[in-house]
């Protein structure tokens, strides 16, 4: 059976699912629990060891049926979720939603239909990898807004330079995307078994404030071979503490939404937001803005020598006050060489604006910004997530201009500009929002977006303004 049709097996379990009330992202989550359940199984039957305790594993569990199945399933994830490891991170605070105890039968037998482990590494991974790109595609909020299209991953990452003995961090890793990539990079270079090992359980290192996203990732890399021995990937707020470890690259997409706030509950008795400033002692300006913090974050993750390529929307560019701080910082300590002004239409979200930050942290004042390349990838490009979606060939001239390894040998073209560090100090608050191609959509009328993709882009642009205005109406109230 090809890939794409067990991920199409797989995602028709969620029929089941439907009619209980259970969301895409729970399915997967479901499906994540039964799956590693499953595998371990299987694993055991050829004669390995399993660290699945035997009142929680699948021989048991799969000759029950109605709501002895359903009692012995809660108890089992409970179980689970308080081992150590890899095991305790998929099940972290794991439960079971499917509470219609023949539905839960149905998808036991389902997953029983097919031997998992006889599936080499490569082919586990790219299913569930396609379960999480399908979870993203038909998920209107959460995740799927800003899940990171792979192409633009394997792109960022084959420019990285990356090597086997390097270390890779992503502080906002979502389901491992950026991660997968550069671990297929980097072990692709040796056949050293030990050096593999150490690639495989050491060198790669993630975290996601959101536990369902944390355990779905530390999945993806456990059935892709990565992480079996734990550790890899963290549940927590990477904002919170720099923390004691330094990376030779960092590579990641953080969560867009420009404020960060907590809920809390005020004295009166209301609930009100408070804005999350994090006060840290390595930041060099104090803001609410989630990915100005993010940037500092990661500028203070690299070792010397280092190299960071950050997903980060449009404001990061041009706000003003600590946004200018932060921009000044990155290009007088840092080596800000290369920006790739993205497409509107790659993101789940609408009318989102992103860039690629590509930046060195260098040892002397005397290595730091001297140009800032543009590549503007974006003007005149009509891409969609349905009709017209980013492909690998959308990214090749970017690949060709950005001359890895001999930047030196850079050339401008039409959509590729340099920019010297005295030109863009004068420019209003250091103003990175750079762009000098003619919009033909704004010149030719016959161009014009469909009446319906217009109303799209007017919606989107509508209810980005109203959550700004909710999240001030909050601040001050």
């Amino acid at each position: 059976m090809s890939e794409k049709a067990i991920v199409a097996k797989v995602w028709n379990f969620a029929t089941i699912l439907r009619d209980s009330g259970v969301s895409y992202t729970e399915y997967v989550a479901q499906l994540s629990y039964l799956l590693f359940l499953k595998m371990e199984s299987e694993r055991e039957s050829i004669g390995e060891s399993s660290k699945i305790p035997t009142s929680c594993k699948w021989e048991r569990l799969i000759r029950l049926d109605g709501l002895e199945l359903e009692s012995a399933y809660d108890a089992a994830l409970a179980q689970l979720a308080k081992s150590e490891g890899v095991i305790g991170l998929i099940y972290n605070d794991a439960q079971n939603k499917i509470k219609e105890p023949a539905n839960l039968k149905k998808l036991f037998v389902l997953m029983d239909s097919e031997t998992w482990l006889g599936l080499n590494v490569d082919v586990k991974g790219a299913i569930y990898e396609g379960l999480l790109a399908k979870n993203a595609t038909e998920t209107k909020a959460g995740a799927g807004q800003y899940f990171t299209p792979r192409v633009l991953i394997d792109s960022i990452v084959e420019l990285m330079e990356l090597k086997p003995n390097m270390e890779v961090c992503d502080p906002a890793c979502g389901t491992g995307g950026f991660l997968l990539s550069a671990y297929e990079v980097m072990k692709a270079q040796t056949k050293d078994k030990e050096e593999l090992k150490c690639l495989r359980n050491e060198r790669l290192y993630g975290k996601d404030i959101t536990p369902l996203v944390a355990s779905l990732c530390a999945m993806n890399l456990y059935l892709h071979g990565i992480g079996g021995e734990g550790g890899i990937i963290e549940i927590g707020d990477s904002l919170s503490e720099l923390g004691n470890r330094r990376f030779d690259r960092v590579l990641t997409n953080p969560p867009f939404g420009k404020k960060s706030a907590t809920k809390i509950l005020a004295e009166n008795g209301k609930v009100k937001s408070q804005k999350d400033e994090y006060n840290r002692e390595d930041f060099f300006a104090t803001t609410s803005n989630k990915q100005l913090n993010f940037l500092q974050h990661i500028m203070n993750l690299l070792k010397i020598g280092g190299k960071a390529a950050v997903v980060l929307p449009d404001n990061v560019l041009f706000e003003a006050g600590a946004g200018e701080k932060v921009r000044k910082k990155l290009l007088e300590d840092f080596n800000l060489h290369t920006i790739l002004r993205l497409p509107t239409g790659i993101f789940y979200a609408q009318g989102v604006k992103a860039n690629v930050l590509f930046f060195d942290k260098v040892a002397t004042s005397e290595d730091s910004t001297q140009k800032v390349w543009v590549y503007d990838m974006r003007t005149n490009m009509n891409l969609s997530l349905v009709t017209s979606p980013l492909s690998a060939e959308h990214l090749r001239e970017f690949e060709s201009c950005f001359c890895v390894g001999a930047m030196e040998n850079r050339k401008e073209s039409e959509r590729f500009r340099s920019f010297g560090i005295g030109e863009i100090k004068q420019r209003d608050k250091m103003n990175l929002d750079i762009f000098w191609l003619k919009d033909e959509s704004l010149e030719d009328l016959e161009n014009l977006p469909s009446p319906k993709e217009l109303m799209k882009e007017i919606r989107a642009g509508l209810n980005l303004v109203l959550k700004e205005m909710s999240q001030l109406e909050g601040e001050l109230n």
